[in-house]
């Protein structure tokens, strides 16, 4: 077992690695610290063949209350370079684990929220507690889900997308199940279960033959890597912008943004 804060990473004897993100005090928020050590993690599990099959989920009540909003204001007042740069690394974990060799299974303890909710689009299968909840609410803070929208598209499709990347209303797991943006829902007793039988049917499986099936998805796939850095480069100037700064100023001070009515 290794221990890594602010992430947690098990791997037992059959080669099942579990990841877990582990700040439940601040709802597993994603920050600099975070997408560095996931980066970091991801490279290794991709080149380790001891791995079967990777679990991701969250320490506590939520799953990820997505990026840590004093990590976002602060990237965007950097130098414009730095700010970019930082917004490619998150773009670059996505990549990574939408691209893993192993078979992934998002294991949705909690609320998800904006870019959390990459991190289960870009993942095999889903499986959220009945309690859970997904919300995209970036446009309320002045900025737009860039980095996760490929991978949520695929999941929901553009006309779903359209709707909910708009409003950034919330999201029941019902309702992200009737989107597939999960594939199965079970109450919260239920959800270890759940997944061991998902793993189950995964070690049933060729390694290999799960690795060349991953790869052919991932030819079927529009964009690439041009798109990687569109929206990389959208995340870096969106939050460095006026309304950037505003939207999460507003949030964290707890007050209406100037824009609302």
């Amino acid at each position: 077992m290794m221990d890594l804060e602010p992430i947690r990473i098990e791997t037992d004897e059959r080669g099942v690695c579990t990841l877990t993100l582990n700040t439940p005090a601040r709802h597993n928020a994603l920050d600099g610290r975070m997408v560095t050590l996931l980066h970091r993690q991801l490279q290794a599990i991709a080149k380790d063949e001891t791995i079967r099959v990777v679990i991701f989920t969250g320490q506590g009540e939520s799953f990820s209350s997505g990026a840590d909003l004093q990590w976002m204001r602060a990237m965007g007042l950097e130098t414009e370079e730095n700010n970019r740069q930082d917004a490619q690394q998150l773009a670059m974990v996505m990549r990574l684990l939408n691209r893993l060799p192993q078979p992934t299974i998002a294991k949705i303890n909690g609320p998800a929220y904006g870019g959390a909710i990459g991190v289960i689009a870009c993942c095999d299968i889903a499986i959220a507690v009945s309690s859970a909840s997904f919300a995209f609410s970036e446009v309320r803070l002045g900025l737009v889900p860039a980095i996760i929208a490929p991978y949520v598209v695929a999941a929901i499709g553009p006309r779903q997308a359209r709707r909910f990347f708009l409003s950034g209303e919330l999201i029941p797991s019902a309702v992200a199940l009737r989107l597939g943006l999960v594939h199965q829902v079970v109450n919260a007793d239920e959800l270890e279960t759940a997944v061991a039988s998902q793993v189950r049917r995964l070690l049933k499986a060729g390694p290999l033959a799960i690795a060349e099936c991953k790869r052919l998805l991932a030819r079927l796939e529009p964009g690439g890597e041009s798109l990687r850095e569109y929206t990389g480069e959208m995340l870096a100037r969106l939050r460095g912008s006026p309304e950037g700064q505003e939207g999460i100023a507003a949030f964290l001070e707890k007050r209406p943004p100037r824009w609302r009515y």
